[in-house]
C-alpha cells in the first residue's frame, strides 16, 4: 500500500464553524477554511502517498465529500469528535480506521490525544487534539503535535517530523565530550 511518502495531520475539523471560531482560525467561513485546507493538503500529498489523520476529521456528514477531494491513502486514528463506527468511516473513504493508538515502525506512537512518554520511554508520540494550547510545545525529544493549526493546515511529511524530533533530542541530550 505505501509506495509514496508518509504524512501526518490531526484536528482538521472540516466543516466545523464552532472549531473555526473557537480556535481563531484565519478563515472567513467554513467554506473558505475547507477550500484552503484541501488545497494545502493536495499541494504536498500525491495520490500514491499515505496520510495518517490522527483524529477529529470533520463535522458530521462532510467526510465523504471532503475525502473525495483529498489526495493519498488516508489512515484514520479516531479522535474524541469521531463518533461513528469504523465501518462508517471506511465506507466514506478512509483506507483503515483505528480506535486506539498505533505503533509505527517500532518507535512512533500515533494517537489522537497526547500520551505520556518520558525520557525513559523508548517511544516518541505523534498526536493531535491540543490545537494551539500553549501548555504543549509542538515538538520535543519524545513528541510531535500535528494539530492542523501547528502545521500550517497541511499534512507534514514524516521525514520532517523525524528530523525535528531528532533535533530536539540532540538539543536536550547533547553528546558528551
Amino acid at each position: 500500500m505505501q509506495s509514496g511518502r508518509l504524512f501526518f495531520i490531526a484536528d482538521t475539523h472540516f466543516g466545523s464553524e464552532q472549531v473555526r471560531r473557537f480556535e481563531n482560525r484565519p478563515f472567513e467561513d467554513t467554506q473558505a477554511m475547507d477550500k484552503v485546507m484541501t488545497e494545502r493538503w493536495n499541494s504536498v500529498v500525491s495520490p500514491e502517498d499515505t496520510v495518517w489523520h490522527l483524529g477529529d476529521f470533520g463535522a458530521e456528514g462532510c467526510e465523504a465529500p471532503i475525502l473525495s477531494q483529498l489526495n493519498g491513502n488516508i489512515l484514520f486514528v479516531k479522535g474524541n469528535h469521531d463518533v461513528f463506527s469504523n465501518d462508517y468511516y471506511r465506507s466514506v473513504g478512509f483506507r483503515e480506521v483505528y480506535d486506539y493508538p498505533v505503533l509505527l515502525r517500532e518507535f512512533w506512537l500515533l494517537s489522537h490525544e497526547p500520551l505520556y512518554v518520558s525520557e525513559n520511554t523508548p517511544y516518541a508520540n505523534i498526536f493531535g487534539h491540543i490545537h494551539q494550547n500553549p501548555m504543549y510545545t509542538t515538538c520535543g525529544a519524545h513528541h510531535f503535535c500535528v494539530s492542523a493549526e501547528r502545521i500550517d493546515y497541511r499534512p507534514i511529511p514524516f521525514d520532517e517530523v523525524v528530523r525535528r524530533v531528532q533535533q530536539a533530542d540532540a538539543e536536550k541530550y547533547p553528546p558528551r565530550t
